[in-house]
């Protein structure tokens, strides 16, 4: 009887699981809450069954509901990479969704440089009269003062530039079987990482221009601002991977959960050097530099 229960495949069959139903939900509940957390602070009224909605606790909930889905998924994902059940197959096929999941966020900031570019290269289009109101004919647009590109964005170019060799060191010593080596590159990384998002919040709290004030600062606001919430992500992702390597986790046969970490640091330092190269060096050619 045990014989023919015995698993004779490389697939995993998961056992029933509440996490794609709760997190459903508390994704609708935290769009839903995103909505009535805008009204409120713009001062306006959300009412629905004749209950008023404007406030931010509903996206908090739904917030709360995420975050311990993610939590529980991802505890139940390690415990069956434990148990054996992350065989070759399924470890491909791993691959394929944190590759395809990456895909989705390089065409995430393709939007963003998308509205860059279009706004920069065509802000002197006699056709786009309302553009060239905002830009004044020019780009940078008139009025504005520029970041210096290599004073605090060269800085935190070289930040990553130095955190990505970092986990490249780590992921070599685990392939190596050095844990002392896996460990030491991890913690580098997520210091730069920690490094990098307090120097770009300096330079924002700085910035001579507003998200607001023009076109220029609402491309530069975006495109940056969702760069440096990756990079949140990605720290608080390495530093997870640190405390499962403390634990004693990742063996160099099996640490996808580490790799994966690295292959989204890896983007967040490539989607950076376009950055610096194409909005902060290009795009802010010839326009007078604010010394801050």
């Amino acid at each position: 009887m045990a014989e023919a229960h015995q698993k004779n495949h490389d697939y995993h069959i998961i056992d029933p699981s509440p996490w794609p139903l709760l997190a459903s939900i508390g994704a609708f509940i935290m769009a839903f809450g995103g909505v009535a957390y805008m009204r409120y602070v713009s001062g306006g009224s959300f009412k629905m069954f004749g209950l008023e909605l404007a406030s931010p606790w509903l996206f908090y909930i739904g917030l709360a509901l995420v975050l311990y889905t993610m939590y529980g998924w991802w505890a139940d994902t390690i415990k069956e990479a434990h148990e054996g059940h992350h065989t070759r197959v399924v470890s491909l096929h791993l691959r394929y969704g944190m590759i395809m999941f990456i895909a989705s966020e390089v065409m995430f900031f393709v939007a963003w440089f998308w509205a860059f570019f279009d706004a920069s290269l065509y802000a002197a289009e006699p056709i786009q009269t309302a553009r060239a109101a905002f830009t004044g004919g020019t780009w940078p647009p008139k009025g504005i003062e520029v970041l210096d590109p290599w004073h605090l964005p060269l800085y935190n170019t070289v930040i990553l530039l130095l955190s990505g060799t970092c986990v490249t060191w780590a992921h070599h010593a685990l392939l190596h079987g050095d844990r002392k080596g896996l460990i030491n590159g991890l913690t580098l990384t997520v210091v730069l990482g920690v490094l990098f998002s307090f120097v770009q919040a300096y330079e924002y709290a700085h910035a001579p221009f507003a998200f607001k004030d023009s076109i220029y600062g609402a491309t530069f606001f975006l495109a940056t601002g969702f760069h440096g919430f990756h990079v949140l992500v990605g720290t608080i992702f390495l530093a997870i991977c640190l405390i499962r390597a403390l634990k004693g986790d990742f063996t160099p046969k099996q640490h996808f959960g580490f790799e994966a970490a690295a292959w989204y640091w890896h983007f967040v330092d490539v989607v950076w050097l376009f950055l610096f190269f194409s909005i902060y060096i290009w795009g802010s050619w010839g326009a007078p530099i604010a010394h801050m």
